[in-house]
């Protein structure tokens, strides 16, 4: 993935998240099916774009040892690492993974005894501060919302068309 794409991404995010937000309201009442296809087009988007990004960087990334400093909580609990690594040109970054999955049961853990400890990372050449945990697979789970996107849009494109699902 390009480097200033993720750029655009990240600066862009919060005024792309009002904005979808108030045009699905408008779309939730005006006709279900579009706010549907709307959702469907951004869980495929969103899953090509991070399919694309762990295909690139793993192809063209470097591997090295990060060193995880301590966790970062959202307002939900779920933890992130902040993982600090030294480039292969001498570079210190200190950050948290592009990419990164966290589960309920989270919430509840203090990952302590992972302070310290090291983990493999893959970082972009281009841009250091993007890289992903080694070994961790998120392919399955992105899989899984490309399929659901791709059938939110074929049945709302079907319904929109005049066909009678079950829907």
């Amino acid at each position: 993935m390009n480097h200033s794409l993720i750029i655009v991404l990240k600066k862009y995010t919060p005024i792309f998240s009002i904005v979808f937000f108030f045009v699905s309201i408008v779309l939730t009442f005006y006709e279900i099916f579009y706010f549907l296809l709307l959702l469907g087009i951004l869980l495929l988007s969103v899953s090509i774009l991070a399919l694309n990004f762990l295909s690139d960087i793993d192809k063209t990334g470097i591997e090295i040892f990060g060193k995880i400093v301590a966790y970062d909580s959202d307002e939900e609990g779920h933890k992130t690492p902040i993982i600090e690594f030294q480039t292969s040109d001498g570079k210190f970054f200190k950050g948290t993974p592009l990419i990164h999955s966290s589960s309920d049961v989270d919430k509840f853990r203090s990952y302590q005894e992972n302070i310290n400890k090291k983990v493999k990372i893959l970082y972009s050449a281009d841009c250091p501060e993007n890289f992903i945990i080694k070994g961790k697979t998120y392919t399955f789970f992105l899989n899984l919302v490309a399929i659901a996107g791709l059938g939110l849009i074929i049945c709302s494109i079907a319904k929109l068309l005049g066909y009678d699902l079950i829907f």
